[in-house]
This record gives C-alpha cells, structure tokens and sequence, in this order.
C-alpha cells in the first residue's frame, strides 16, 4: 500500500484515537514526510521497502547534515510509531523500526529568572498598566496568570472567560492531547484579571471588526475569547512570545526568553518554596513525573551556585 496513503490514516489516528494536540499532528507528520521523502529517492513507495536500513539510513543523513541530537531522537521516535501502528493494523508483518536506537539528547537547565527578577518585571508591568491602556492591562494580565499557574503558552491563548474562575482562584486548561485539568493562581493574578476584564476587555472587543468577521466574542453559541488582540480577534502564540521576550531581553541569563521561561520559573519557585513534585507536575500537566524532575535539578543547581558563591571554603 502506498506509504503516502497511509501517512495521511495515521495522522487522523493520531487526533482522532489518541487525542494528540495539532501541534503535535503536525510534528509527526512532518518528520514522516521526510522519511517518505527520503524512502521516495531510493526507489521505496509502500511498505514492503520500509526496512530498518533505511530507517538507519534517514537518521544518518539528518545527523550528517548538522542536526541536534534532540531533532534525531525526535524523529526515531516519529518512525517508531509509524511503524507500530503499521504492525497493529495488519498493514506490516513485522515492524522494522523495534531495534531502532536515536541518540539521547543531552537535557539542558531550562532558563528561571530569579525571584528578585520576576519582582522587578511584575512591579514595571504594574506601572505600565497603571499608565497605559488597554493593551497594558491586558499585558500584565498575561504575564501574571503565565508565573502563576505555570501554562504552557498555547494553552493560555486558547482560554476563554468561562475557563476563570475569579472566586475560586481557579482556571480551567485544555491541554496536551485534549486533557482537561484545574490549575489555581494567586491574588496578584486575580487583581490584574479582574483590571482586564473589567477596564480593558470592553475596549478591544468595541475596536473596529476586520473584514473576515471572524471575531473572538461570543458569537454561534461559541465562548469568548479570554485574551484580544486587534481587530476583536483571539490573541495568538507569537504576539505572546514577542511580548515576554521584549520583556526579558533586558534580564541577564541564557537560555531562550520566551514565554515558556516563565513556566520554568514558576515550577522551580513553587519547588524552592517546599511544593511537593507530584503537585508541581498535576498543576503543569505532565504526563510523566521524570518531565518534571528536570525542575529538581534546577533547584539543586542554584544552591550549588549559591554555596560557591556564599561559602569561604566552596
């Protein structure tokens, strides 16, 4: 069967049985283009061709041509489970990719800001949101509701005003692979919610219509859109980006200096603050505790740093 034909089936099961976020949909089916790509260039069209030579093959190319470790182990496991759901449909007799090995990729400490930092960038955004309009409003209510609950940037911009729970301290997220969970948020979160929703909501959502019509209010019987951007419309994962990164360019540390920086910044305070791990990783929303080990490590190394820094005989 042509591998191209069966691509386009495994990505519908990849939404559609395992629930996989489109981000995710997307990923995957990249990585097995190039495969196909790749198998399409030494003569191999379906599945009777598919062996684990040429699987060995594609990777080597990729880590030939300067690749990271991380994008090599990412697409090893792509093929994998290809491969595999190619076996359990009957489609292969045998899978070829169960002895295939891809690098581990080296794990890195994830940028945090200390706490004396993300003060300082919460006291500017208060000022400026003091001073400024709307978009200011909106602004520190992002970035609050980012170090408080720990969200992943693309499950911010997908709240609506019915996820917040304002009494409760609570909103409600959607995240990878559509899973719902409940995460809490402080008092300084609430007061800039509240500041937005009341002072500056209003404002965006009366700005002129574009064209399309297509607009984040609460139109077909569908929810509003929590955060606005221009023209009424639901705010998007890059003008998140754009906006935490100008705001921590001027904060010393490597790293990127995105959005998720501030999602390694809270789970580490949280940590530093005596939270328990298994809490850290319900309220970020991480399948596996070992995901969230990564902040225990932070931790660790921050004290190491701090000893040498502090200590006579360090």
């Amino acid at each position: 069967m042509p591998l191209a034909a069966l691509l386009e089936d495994f990505t519908v099961y990849l939404a559609a049985e395992r629930g996989f976020s489109p981000n995710t949909v997307r990923a995957y089916r990249t990585d097995l283009r190039g495969l196909l790509a790749f198998a399409a260039e030494r003569g191999v069209g379906d599945t009777d061709g598919l062996s684990l030579d040429l699987l060995r093959d594609w990777l080597w190319v990729a880590t030939q041509a300067g690749l990271s470790k991380a994008t090599i182990a990412r697409r090893s496991a792509s093929a994998r489970s290809f491969t595999a759901w190619l076996t359990r449909t009957g489609v292969s007799p045998l899978d070829p990719a169960v002895r295939l090995r891809s690098p581990k990729p080296g794990r890195t400490l994830p940028r945090v800001i200390n706490r004396a930092q993300m003060q300082a960038l919460l006291d500017h955004l208060e000022l400026r949101a003091r001073a400024g309009g709307p978009h200011e409003l909106r602004d520190q209510a992002i970035v609050e509701l980012l170090y408080a609950s720990g969200l992943r940037v693309s499950e911010l911009v997908g709240l609506d005003v019915p996820d917040v729970d304002l009494s409760q301290l609570t909103v409600r997220v959607t995240g990878k692979g559509s899973k719902e969970r409940v995460v809490p948020f402080g008092v300084p979160a609430q007061r800039a919610l509240i500041a937005y929703l009341k002072r500056a909501r209003p404002m965006l959502l009366a700005a002129p219509e574009e064209p399309s019509g297509n607009i984040a209010g609460s139109t077909a019987g569908r929810p509003a859109a929590l955060f606005l951007a221009t023209h009424r419309r639901r705010i998007g994962v890059r003008a998140v980006y754009r906006l935490v990164a100008g705001l921590l360019a001027e904060i010393p540390g490597n790293g990127p200096a995105g959005p998720h920086a501030l999602r390694h910044t809270a789970a580490t305070h949280l940590l530093d603050g005596g939270a328990d791990l298994r809490a850290v990783q319900e309220l970020l929303g991480h399948a596996s505790l070992g995901t969230t080990q990564i902040y225990t490590h932070v931790s660790a190394e921050r004290l190491r740093q701090s000893y040498q820094n502090a200590h006579p005989r360090a």
